[in-house]
This record gives C-alpha cells, sequence and structure tokens, in this order.
C-alpha cells in the first residue's frame, strides 16, 4: 500500500524547523542579577557601560565627586580646640590659622573657660582676634567672670581692640559677675591715662550707658570723680 504525506525523513525536517523557529521568537532569558530592566545602559552618567568600560561615544568616565566630610570623633575634635587655644594663648597667628582650617572651633574653651576668641580679645592679640571673628566667632560668649571680651580689653586699654569688639557687635553695657560694664573695669581697674581716656570715648560713642551701677551704687561718673580721673570724669559729663 503506498503511504501518504511526507514520508518519515520529510515528517523528521518538518519537525526540526518548527523547533528552530520557536527558539528565534522566544525572549532571550534575563540576566542573573534581576530582570533586563535593571541592566545599567552605557549612557551612564560619565559614558561606562555595564562593565565599567569606556563607552564610545560619550568618552571617559567622570571623577568621582569626594565624599561629604565626616565630623571628627570627640576625641580628635577636642584635641583640635585646644591647640587653638594654647596657639591663641600663645599670639601664634599663623598656627591658629592652619588649625582653624583644619577645622578648630574657635567658640571651645578650655579648663578656666577661655576660647581662641575670648583670650586673643582680652589680651588685645588683634590678628588672631580678627581671624576668629572671621571664623564665627559668638561675640556674646562670657569668660569664667561672666564677661564678654570687651570687658578686659577696655581694662586693659587695648584702644585698636576695643574698636574691632565694638564693630563686630560685642555687647557694650554687659555686666559681668562681679558687677561691672566694660566702662567700669576701664576706670576701676587701670590709671585713668590717655588710653583709657580713649576706651571710654569710644564706649560713649558706641552706646554704653554710664549711669549703670557697680555693686556699691556708684556709677561711671562717680567712679572716675572718686579717683581723680579728671579728663575721665569731663568726657562722660560731655556725652550726658
Amino acid at each position: 500500500m503506498r503511504r501518504s504525506g511526507l514520508g518519515a525523513q520529510g515528517l523528521l525536517a518538518a519537525c526540526a524547523l518548527a523547533l528552530i523557529l520557536t527558539a528565534c521568537q522566544s525572549p532571550a532569558p534575563a540576566p542573573s542579577g534581576g530582570p533586563a530592566s535593571a541592566v545599567p545602559s552605557s549612557s551612564t552618567p560619565g559614558g561606562a557601560g555595564p562593565s565599567g568600560t569606556v563607552d564610545a561615544e560619550t568618552g571617559p568616565p567622570a571623577a568621582v565627586p569626594a565624599a561629604t566630610p565626616t565630623a571628627f570623633p570627640a576625641e580628635v575634635q577636642a584635641a583640635l580646640d585646644q591647640e587653638l587655644i594654647a596657639a591663641a594663648k600663645a599670639n601664634n597667628a599663623a598656627l591658629a590659622r592652619e588649625l582653624v582650617g583644619r577645622g578648630g572651633n574657635v567658640n571651645a574653651k578650655d579648663s578656666i573657660q577661655d576660647s581662641a576668641f575670648l583670650y586673643a580679645g582680652a589680651e588685645g592679640f588683634n590678628e588672631v582676634l580678627q581671624l576668629t571673628l572671621l571664623a564665627g566667632a559668638d561675640v556674646s560668649s562670657i569668660n569664667r567672670y561672666g564677661g564678654t571680651a570687651l570687658i578686659p580689653a577696655s581694662e586693659h586699654g587695648h584702644v585698636e581692640t576695643v574698636k574691632i569688639l565694638v564693630a563686630a557687635g560685642v555687647p557694650v553695657n554687659h555686666v559681668n559677675n562681679l558687677g561691672w560694664t566694660a566702662m567700669q573695669e576701664a576706670i576701676l581697674l587701670n590709671n585713668g591715662g590717655p588710653r583709657q581716656q580713649e576706651v571710654v570715648r569710644l564706649l560713649l560713642e558706641a552706646g554704653a550707658d554710664p549711669g549703670i551701677r557697680d555693686p556699691e551704687g556708684r556709677t561711671a561718673l562717680q567712679n572716675a570723680e572718686r579717683l581723680g580721673f579728671a579728663e575721665i570724669a569731663a568726657l562722660i559729663r560731655s556725652y550726658g
């Protein structure tokens, strides 16, 4: 009897062709790392493809930005701050500038409540003082006596320092733990000479109130008269 159709060899060829066509129409399997949509494109910023190779169209990868610096450990920061205070006390402006650049805090204090700013102001170390102001010194900060930097600067007759501190906004009528303002200390704790006269004038011009009384109830004028500082007394009266 005659067989119909393709015969055995023809049937086998047809089956093989069908398998090939099915394989060509099936999607390629996704990489083992996830779905196909997660595969990095060669258009990744910097021009690198998924393997990190250079993309021919966009060029070599851009430099990776530096990470945001993290804060120093507390003990490292404390040591840096104490170095800065020591540099200020030595009036070493170059070292103080370097330490500020490394992250030293101009408002940090030592065991006797001195900061780089407070000490520079009290002692008239003007280059260091200006540096601390540029670095964000707290002009209202106080020392162990409860006084601002302006009070000891006035007491010592540091005329240029007083100018700097007044211009920076240090409060001129602050009263320390002893009950004295900058003007009272300028009179009570010095000799009434030309530098003290100029300090009192600067304070008056900045709005200092000569009527604030000390713990004994005396005004700045009364103390100037009592101590025989006629020039300062006359200066205070002229602003009355």
